[in-house]
């Protein structure tokens, strides 16, 4: 069994870690301090073909595997999980969409922009009645002279203050829960779409996340994205593979706040010697070792799944789940560690242990990853 990386693989890992460290880590705290959308970053971000890695390259991406994408969105989010989600919701969750399910105009119009950084995309699935039981949705499109009319509000949408399009569902079937949602691409410059209460969330500030409102937004039948009332399919689709990107996230985040803590346990001495020589210090090193190493292979597995399989919503359930909660504890015992230094507003790991308890949350809650691995391995 084969578990290290391809060579091709390592390299293209060392190649983002570079410019992660070059052009991410120096704007993170300030990202997080003014919660504004870092389209300066994102921008650069494209030109490395960070905003499409999984996308052929004759339409405009990087045209690599899934694995090699984890790996990418791990070395961003270890130095900024802001960036990391942007780039994980526009890769993920809009993008990869599009190239799978659009049709052959949609792909032209927009998977190029998408994947260079001439556009960003959004993802606007939940409402304040659909998050957990995303099927629930209140939005509707309504056929109208060939084309379709929407009307709704979708809450909390990663990138929607930036972004130039949106990934829309909406019931064209009410009352027909998953089986009569539907996916549309909703360009934000369309009349009738605004942007309402931008989010300031505790930790990955900067991801421009807003609430989306369509009053009356018509848009012609070419905005349909896949089949009439197949949307609920498009979006599982999409999660899939956005929870193994946030599942990178975090170990990104998670193996940050290890090295914030391995480096002061190094450092900060008591009674003559450095904490890292205290057995209660090294156990916890050792368990967030332990901890972040083993979602790693569950979040490299499910990348491979992705690749490999038609579905991988059992790997993906379990990486999310395995390396978010990992984040946590991580984060939580890096601030331990550092104990006062680590506790002040504004220090490394303070940002880490905020950004680290988002990744339980978004894309799917812990426990609806459990619900999911459950119902995978019931077979119900």
């Amino acid at each position: 069994m084969r578990l290290e990386l391809t060579p091709d693989q390592d390299a293209y890992r060392r190649r983002v870690k570079a410019f992660a460290e070059t052009h991410v880590a120096p704007r993170a705290a300030a990202i997080d301090e003014s919660n504004e959308f870092p389209k300066d970053v994102v921008l650069e971000a494209g030109r490395h073909g960070l905003l499409g890695v999984v996308i052929p390259t004759t339409d405009g991406g990087s045209g690599l595997d899934y694995l090699s994408y984890a790996l990418a969105i791990e070395e961003i989010s270890a130095a900024s999980a802001s960036v990391g989600a942007i780039l994980a919701v526009n890769n993920s969750l809009v993008n990869e969409v599009i190239a799978k399910f659009g049709s052959a105009s949609q792909r032209g119009r927009w998977l190029r922009a998408l994947s260079t950084g001439a556009s960003v995309g959004a993802f606007a699935l939940s409402e304040s009645d659909a998050g957990t039981d995303a099927a629930n949705q209140k939005t509707v499109a309504v056929e109208d002279d060939g084309g379709y009319r929407l009307t709704g509000r979708k809450v909390w949408v990663a990138n929607a203050v930036a972004a130039e399009v949106a990934l829309v569902f909406a019931a064209t079937t009410p009352g027909a829960g998953a089986r009569g949602i539907s996916a549309f691409l909703v360009p934000i410059d369309t009349p009738g779409v605004s942007r309402s209460d931008a989010s300031d969330s505790l930790g990955v500030r900067g991801l421009a996340a807003a609430d989306l409102v369509l009053d009356d937004v018509r848009l012609g039948p070419d905005a349909l994205v896949g089949d009439r009332g197949k949307g609920f399919q498009v979006a599982m689709w999409g999660l899939d593979g956005g929870r193994v990107a946030i599942g990178a996230q975090a170990l990104g985040i998670g193996r940050a706040a290890f090295d914030e803590a391995l480096g002061h346990a190094m450092r900060r001495e008591t009674f003559g010697r450095p904490i890292a020589e205290y057995q209660a210090v090294q156990w916890m090193l050792a368990d967030i070792a332990t901890e972040l190493d083993s979602a790693r292979m569950l979040v490299y597995k499910a990348a491979v799944a992705r690749d490999q399989q038609q579905q991988c919503t059992l790997e993906a359930a379990m990486a999310k789940l395995a390396a978010s909660e990992a984040a946590h504890r991580a984060a939580d015992k890096a601030m331990q560690i550092l104990a006062s230094v680590g506790y002040r507003r504004g220090s490394t790991v303070e940002r880490l242990f905020r950004d680290a308890r988002a990744t339980e949350l978004y894309q799917g809650t812990s426990e609806v990853q459990r619900m999911i691995i459950a119902s995978q391995v019931i077979g119900t």
